[in-house]
């Protein structure tokens, strides 16, 4: 039993290892496939390395590029590897371009898809990852939910065959790493922070870096927060920045990126987090920690429901008056399952791999017994 696993961002390298884990121990033979997407050793090799992902059986080395080259570049080398290692199962997650080209490449080859994090929505269509979303969930064949929110809004979409609410297997890396990374990561002491004495940011979205607008607002009221912002910056991000001309001011430090045990090392002991990433905002759930979304809308709106997320956007008095006034609620529901979703996952894409094999063998001994077919044809 062959499964192949597409990763190419980062929540995508963490999500990998508990479902990675899990699938080997449950026998399945899992070829893990690394687009390149994120493509220098910070976005992804680190990931791999603190996680313990198993090391891709191929890299696509897709690299950076305007979405429509990046997508058809992974479409086409893809294809290839599925032709080559026919599986009886592909398992797409999130909503990035490495997730839309998996999922198309391996409908078109007739292979099932599996979608980890399906049924989350924006509702703005004009969001490149939204467009992801909703057609690698149209695709699917196996559609693992992270909240019962996602499951709601699949069965509005007419989407009930196969979708299942299993937890998020985000959480489930968190709670098997958090005690290894503060054993390992010394980078809180190592930037001088104090802890719980500054706002951790991170921001990466097209929306914000690819709009000299949004870019712009976001570093001016950035600048004028008065307190000690540690921002990881992303490559994207960083040549966005020199493209317009501007420089983060007053308490901001910009860093590079930061590998995962540094990263939930970041998180863990920041007063606040600010971000525009959607795996950033569970993270910072998990970790008990008041979120700002950077962004209009959130495909996590539990979390804003919850009390515990607020949408900002880019408006520097908005971003300003949130900064020290907002304060979650004292009840935190547990909105992302018990940590065991990799486990469950596992074990469901094993029944349905088992079930399909079993169908295709009964229809090439129905197809045998039934003999060849005659078609006379008159002149």
């Amino acid at each position: 039993m062959k499964m192949v696993s597409v990763v190419g961002a980062r929540p995508e390298f963490i999500q990998a290892t508990p479902v990675s884990k899990a699938l080997r121990a449950a026998g399945v033979h899992e070829v893990m496939v690394h687009t390149g997407q994120h493509y220098d050793y910070a976005m992804s090799g680190a990931f791999f390395a603190d996680l313990g992902t198993p090391a891709p059986d191929y890299n696509l080395e897709v690299g950076s590029g305007a979405q429509g080259k990046q997508t058809g570049e992974i479409l086409a080398r893809i294809e290839e590897v599925l032709i080559t290692e026919k599986p009886e199962v592909v398992i797409v997650r999130g909503d990035t371009n490495s997730t839309i080209a998996g999922a198309l490449t391996a409908a078109k080859l007739n292979i099932p898809i599996a979608h980890v994090e399906a049924g989350e929505r924006s509702f703005d269509r004009r969001m490149p990852e939204e467009i992801n979303r909703v057609v690698a969930d149209a695709l699917a064949a196996q559609l693992f939910c992270v909240s019962r929110t996602a499951l709601r809004q699949l069965a509005n979409e007419g989407i009930t065959q196969g979708a299942h609410w299993v937890g998020d297997v985000l959480y489930d890396a968190m709670l098997q790493n958090l005690p290894v990374a503060r054993t390992r990561s010394t980078i809180v002491a190592d930037l001088g922070l104090r802890p719980g004495g500054y706002s951790l940011v991170t921001i990466h979205r097209a929306a914000n870096t690819d709009n000299p607008a949004r870019l712009a607002a976001l570093v001016t009221a950035l600048s004028a927060i008065d307190e000690d912002i540690v921002l990881p910056l992303h490559p994207r991000t960083r040549a966005a920045l020199l493209r317009d001309g501007l420089e983060f001011g007053g308490r901001v430090r910009t860093i590079a990126p930061a590998g995962y045990f540094d990263m939930t090392q970041l998180e863990e002991n920041a007063r606040l987090i600010a971000t525009d990433s959607g795996g950033v905002q569970r993270e910072a759930y998990f970790l008990s920690k008041p979120c700002l979304t950077l962004r209009d809308e959130t495909e996590w709106s539990e979390t804003v429901t919850a009390g515990w997320n607020k949408l900002v956007g880019v408006a520097p008095d908005v971003i300003a008056d949130a900064w020290f006034n907002f304060s979650p609620p004292a009840q935190q529901p547990p909105l992302f399952g018990d940590g065991r979703a990799a486990e469950k996952i596992a074990w469901i894409l094993r029944e349905f791999a088992v079930e399909q094999l079993n169908e295709d063998a009964r229809n090439a001994r129905a197809a045998y017994t039934a003999g060849p077919v005659h078609t006379e044809v008159s002149a």
